[in-house]
Parts: structure tokens; sequence; C-alpha cells
């Protein structure tokens, strides 16, 4: 990790990173939307908290600044995923038969 220092590279490293991590929690969404519906808020919860954790107790500033990415980035997918349930329910996205019942 020194050359990314060496060669002024860190800054990228983290832009590429923060545009994966972002790009990936999308699909993450949809799915968890579609197999569990809301009832998954609680895991990107925890998953945020201990994020942060992790970021406060890790010194290195390219992990701690990727991990806290993750971490607010699955707090927000908290909101994205009862906002993916009203796109449900306009008909942007399929719904789920298997869980018909709850959004009626």
């Amino acid at each position: 990790m020194e050359w990314l220092n060496e060669y002024h590279l860190g800054g990228i490293a983290i832009g590429i990173c923060t545009f994966l991590i972002i790009g990936l929690f999308h699909p993450v969404v949809v799915k968890a939307e579609y197999y569990w519906g809301t009832r998954c808020w609680w895991i990107f919860l925890v998953l945020g908290i201990a994020g942060i954790i992790g970021t406060v107790l890790i010194s290195d500033i390219l992990i701690s600044s990727l991990l806290g990415v993750f971490s607010f980035s699955s707090l927000w997918t908290i909101k994205e995923i009862f906002e993916q349930r009203e796109r449900v329910l306009k008909g942007w996205f399929p719904m789920n038969p298997k869980r018909k019942h709850e959004y009626e």
C-alpha cells in the first residue's frame, strides 16, 4: 500500500473503490427487498454500526476511508429499502409473488 502514497494514488484508489461500493449497493437493495422485504433493514444497521466502529479502530487511512464509505452506504441502504418497496408498489420493479400479501 505504500506505493499508493509514493505515487500519490490514494485519492484515486478511494474514488474508484467508493464508486464500486455504491454501485454494489444498488442491486443489493433490489434483491434484499425482493427476497426479504423491509424486514432486513436491521442487517444494514448492524453493518453500518460495525463499519463505523471499525473505521475508528483502524489507523490506515485508505482502509479506514473505504470502511467509512461502506458503513454509511449500509446506513443509506436502510432508507433505500423502504423506497424500493414504494417503487415496487408503483410497478417500477418486480414484486416477489411469494410475498404478494405484504404489498396489499
